[in-house]
């Protein structure tokens, strides 16, 4: 065994280095989960104001329509 064979740590930072790689798709992956979420509960508490209010307005129509 030589002495460069003892201190080669090639295949150490190659698992360092897909660890890393790794680490960073995995962080990407949460992000664009988190903010498809986040999207998702943005459009669905829009849709939920909007049948609100139509809601409102469509009961207001109706009590128009019975008092004339």
């Amino acid at each position: 065994m030589t002495d460069r064979d003892r201190y080669d740590d090639s295949g150490y930072r190659d698992a360092v280095q897909k660890a890393e790689r790794a680490e960073r798709a995995g962080w990407v992956a949460i992000a664009g989960a988190t903010g498809v979420i986040g999207l998702v509960l943005i459009v669905l508490a829009v849709v939920c104001v909007l049948v609100c209010v139509l809601a409102v307005i469509a009961g207001l129509y109706v009590v128009m329509a019975v008092n004339r």
